[in-house]
């Protein structure tokens, strides 16, 4: 059987996503058990910190409104729904890939392993994954891809936003140990005042060797 998200009028379903997100046909999920866990991951782009991802059963019977892509949400906003998320979930779990299994396994390969990490660190086992973006983790439950999955359902839309939380408080925590680089600004990304910053200060320990801006300030003893 298969289970269709029921859409309302203002082209939002009832749990709170856009199933039409960018002009997406409405989502069609193979199955229609309680143990859907939502998948997806932040941190792909940034020069810097781990990748993190995170995995939520949510519970049909304590729906939580508003949930959809972290990126869109304000930090306020978000933070409200990660504490919503860790209370009324039926089991949720976060997980990362180091800067080391980045720079070793190559970025696509480290954030399938975080995402791994995250199904299996549920409480509850999941019966069937929706995976945002276009290509499952290779974990042994099925489940789908969904690209722009967390504007199109809601279990994606709360684990963006869990993983979205942690990994920011990663980067304000060594935005605290290092003040130099400005992490709590631009939370690892490539910007300006980031790329200065690793010119006139160096890479740290906790920098992507294997990204070309990090890679070409190394020397020889910090190539990995």
């Amino acid at each position: 059987m298969i289970a269709r998200t029921r859409q309302i009028a203002n082209g939002t379903s009832a749990e709170g996503t856009d199933d039409c997100a960018e002009g997406f046909p409405p989502l069609v999920v193979d199955y229609t058990g309680e143990c859907l866990a939502g998948v997806d991951e932040v941190g792909r782009g940034p020069l810097v910190g781990a990748v993190v991802a995170a995995a939520v059963i949510l519970d049909p019977c304590r729906p939580i409104p508003g949930l959809g892509d972290s990126k869109v949400l304000t930090e306020k906003r978000r933070q409200a729904l990660a504490v919503e998320i860790r209370s009324q979930a039926l089991a949720w779990a976060v997980a990362e890939a180091s800067p080391a299994e980045i720079d070793e396994l190559n970025i696509h390969h480290a954030t399938h392993l975080a995402m791994r990490r995250a199904i299996d660190a549920l409480t509850v086992a999941a019966e069937f994954l929706l995976v945002d973006g276009n290509c499952l983790p290779g974990h042994h439950v099925p489940g789908q891809a969904v690209v722009k999955g967390d504007a199109r359902h809601p279990a994606i839309g709360a684990a963006s936003i869990l993983a979205k939380v942690a990994r920011d408080a990663q980067m304000v925590a060594l935005d605290e140990r290092f003040p130099g680089y400005g992490f709590a600004r631009h939370k690892g990304y490539s910007t300006p005042e980031h790329l200065e910053a690793l010119a006139r200060l160096g890479p740290l320990p906790e920098h992507r060797r294997s990204f070309a801006p990090v890679r070409k300030l190394l020397t020889p003893c910090q190539a990995f």
